[in-house]
């Protein structure tokens, strides 16, 4: 297989990159869209694992650029910032499986090999979200409603800027 690493973080990507190869696969790198695009131009790519925030772009943005030019791509996102709503967004996009950060190679593989889900079916939890999770997900759902403006995010939700800004510096709580 030939993967093809999309991150910002360019210690993760080469780290990623080396076990990979150390296991027999293929792997190219790129640290953006334009990058990313031009890595698909010129090799042949099976799987792309896709940040799902780099520096200055959405990896949801990337990922309907990557499935235009090669439909048939396998695509996992990555994130540290994790909920429902982009879940929700990337799988209806194309994704084939959504990881939280920190994930292992052996986790990243699995994703790509684990397809019990239908195309745009999103997997549900166990246990219900604890009200801290809750909070997180409707914050996350209203700022991609207001395409990641914090000004017009902080007022809809009725909260000042800065608390806003405070809360999406802290990594999402996981339930």
């Amino acid at each position: 297989m030939n993967y093809l690493l999309v991150d910002d973080d360019t210690a993760f990507s080469s780290v990623l990159a080396r076990v990979l190869k150390r296991r027999g696969e293929q792997a190219f790198t790129a640290s953006d869209g334009q990058q990313a695009i031009a890595q698909l131009e010129g090799e042949t790519i099976d799987r792309v694992v896709l940040d799902l925030k780099l520096e200055q772009e959405s990896g949801l943005a990337i990922l309907q650029q990557l499935l235009e030019c090669q439909p048939s791509l396998e695509v996992v996102i990555l994130t540290g910032y994790s909920s429902i709503s982009t879940t929700v967004e990337a799988i209806k996009l194309g994704a084939i499986n959504y990881l939280c950060k920190p994930a292992g190679v052996e986790e990243i593989i699995a994703a790509f090999e684990t397809r019990s889900l239908k195309p745009g079916e999103v997997p549900l939890q166990d246990s219900p979200p604890s009200v801290n999770r809750l909070e997180w997900e409707h914050i996350q759902k209203v700022l991609n409603q207001h395409e990641g403006n914090i000004s017009a995010t902080a007022k809809t939700l009725g909260m000042h800027r800065r608390t806003l800004q405070r809360k999406l510096q802290k990594r999402p709580v996981r339930n």
